[in-house]
């Protein structure tokens, strides 16, 4: 249960920065000139693309922060047997930060109207997304040489359970980035492409984080972090 609550206390606060950015704090009572002048004050500042996508991400957050309570349950019990963490992981992660980072400069050149830079961010994005997939499966291959197989112990299960469900998450996440990059060659309208990439983005930096917490939780740092947290609440 704690590890859930410090889960969900963490996508909350990812939450309320993300939606800090998105101007539902202003006071538009409060502003200055004719109500004419306000474009689409009838309107909702947050896009309701943004708002659904907003949703989905809080639930895959409880779908992995439950992966994460299951699996500190299940290594407490006498037949586990945690796996080494495979050294290529730690290039995986370099990659996936690289592809949030490259999308986060696509956004930027999105709202500067600069084109070229909006594609060459989606293209580098793709990428090394794509890069992460492939290592990945390299890390997989490598575990399974070694006799790391997936029903030899829960360990090995948990492993390649909740690495293969983000994993999935990536891929399709691939295919959201894959439209927004036909929409950037073929010239969609500024203001839709626009708010594509910023969903991308969104969305990126979301399986980013959780590919942190997984890592972190692979790794043992998140076992040790939940034990100082009680002893601190204790």
């Amino acid at each position: 249960m704690s590890v859930i609550l410090v889960f969900l206390v963490v996508v909350a606060g990812f939450a309320g920065w993300w939606l800090s950015h998105q101007r539902l704090t202003a006071r538009p009572w409060l502003e200055q000139g004719m109500a004419g002048d306000f474009v689409g004050f009838d309107r909702s500042a947050l896009p309701t693309a943004k708002i659904g996508l907003g949703v989905f991400l809080a639930v895959v957050g409880c779908l992995f922060s439950l992966f994460a309570s299951a699996y500190f349950m299940r290594m407490g019990l006498s037949d586990w047997q945690p796996l080494p963490l495979p050294r290529l992981l730690w290039l995986n992660t370099g990659l996936l930060v690289l592809s949030s980072v490259a999308l986060q400069c696509a956004v930027v050149a999105a709202r500067r109207d600069q084109m070229d830079m909006v594609r060459l961010g989606l293209a580098t994005a793709g990428l090394t997304a794509l890069a992460f997939l492939v290592g990945q499966l390299m890390a997989w291959r490598q575990l399974t040489e070694d006799g790391y197989l997936l029903a030899s112990n829960p360990a090995n299960s948990f492993f390649y359970l909740i690495t293969g469900m983000h994993g999935l998450h990536i891929l399709g996440g691939l295919v959201g980035l894959g439209r927004t990059s036909i929409g950037a060659w073929n010239g969609a309208r500024p203001e839709r492409q626009r708010l594509s990439v910023e969903l991308c983005a969104m969305y990126w930096h979301f399986l980013l984080f959780v590919w942190l917490a997984i890592f972190a939780l692979l790794a043992g740092w998140a076992a040790t972090f939940i034990d100082i947290c009680q002893r601190l609440l204790t």
